[in-house]
């Protein structure tokens, strides 16, 4: 006979973890990261610019800094703390899935099998001929992408299930086959690639954030928000899975389940960021390693926490890509990798005093 485990109102798991103190200096912060984006880029603006949208219409459309801050900056701002969210969520619950401080999303094969979809679909689309209208090229790559998405995820469900008897050990290891396979399929296509494809490729697979609307704005703000109430049914059986497979079993935790429910989420919030940003590194290992690091490995204050930190320091990534080099960009995923390693050599050198 086996326990079932307590659960209690989702708001109070959830909610606790958004209102702690470590929570309001994060929320103090990203604010202020806010603030200070939205002053800083190549078109100054003024104190005016920002009340310019009450005064606009169709007869006074924006101009000028008003036009940059509310149609380009302002979007690019709050889709880029969405997208760290989304990422930093993913690896709370990567780490939390494969129980590894370690655990990053792009080893399941998400974020390579997006990439290898748009890769694809930049090399063979351009070749094929196939004459495609103005107002659907915008969609092709990031639909293309996120297919890519989707599809390795349920390939990896179905080759684990298969060859490693639903281990989550057998899990992992497939999703490094699966992101080798992915990474060898880019590399074809960029040696087929054409000058002009290999420079979008390039630019794609390094991330950017150039793409930003506020219609795209909002789609991703409500994958995010159904993606937080859906975490909420994921905490308490996350935290017994901490325990081990057999623990959270005997506990009522149907680990098969869980693990499928797991990784179609993460595909879902993986697979939106690379298809309209592109690889974007780091974000999903740095967030929520750094939370653990200070509030300890429950996923009712991780999980929450880790979009914070996540939120932050893509907008700061994304700031400086776009302010470093004025009036040239910098693609984000150069400033993640440059965050994301100093990490890693310092979570290097804190093992090795600890042993």
């Amino acid at each position: 006979m086996t326990a079932s485990i307590s659960v209690t109102p989702w708001a109070s798991r959830l909610t606790a973890g958004l209102m702690s103190r470590p929570a309001l200096f994060l929320w103090a912060t990203l604010i202020i990261c806010i603030w200070v984006a939205a002053w800083a880029g190549a078109v100054s603006v003024l104190p005016g610019d920002w009340l310019a949208l009450l005064h606009s219409g169709t007869d006074q459309p924006l101009t000028g800094g008003a036009y940059v801050l509310w149609n380009l900056r302002l979007p690019r701002i709050f889709f880029a703390a969405l997208i760290g969210a989304a990422l930093g969520l993913s690896g709370a619950l990567t780490q939390g899935l494969f129980r590894n401080p370690l655990a990053d999303p792009g080893l399941l094969g998400v974020t390579s099998g997006a990439a290898c979809a748009a890769a694809l679909t930049i090399v063979l689309l351009a070749n094929s001929g196939i004459d495609i209208p103005i107002s659907l090229r915008y969609w092709i790559l990031p639909l293309a992408a996120f297919t890519g998405a989707i599809g390795v995820c349920f390939l990896l469900d179905t080759v684990a299930r298969w060859l490693t008897a639903d281990s989550i050990a057998g899990l992992l290891l497939t999703g490094i086959a699966l992101n080798a396979l992915a990474t060898a399929v880019i590399g074809l296509c960029t040696y087929l690639a054409t000058d002009e494809q290999l420079r979008s490729l390039t630019f794609w697979t390094l991330g950017s954030l150039a793409g930003a609307s506020w219609p795209l704005l909002l789609a991703l703000m409500a994958l995010l928000l159904a993606a937080i109430w859906y975490v909420r049914r994921l905490v308490n059986e996350m935290n017994a899975l901490a325990l081990g497979e057999a623990t959270a079993a005997h506990v009522g935790v149907n680990v098969r389940h869980l693990r499928a429910r797991v990784i179609i989420l993460v595909a879902l919030l993986c697979g939106f960021a690379v298809a309209w940003c592109g690889m974007i590194g780091f974000i999903g290992l740095v967030a929520p390693h750094i939370v653990r690091l200070v509030i300890g490995p429950d996923q009712r204050r991780l999980a929450p926490l880790a979009m914070l930190v996540g939120a932050i320091i893509l907008l700061v990534a994304d700031t400086a890509a776009r302010t470093v080099a004025i009036p040239a960009e910098i693609p984000v995923g150069i400033f993640t990798a440059l965050l994301g390693a100093p990490f890693f050599l310092v979570l290097l050198a804190g093992i090795r005093k600890g042993t």
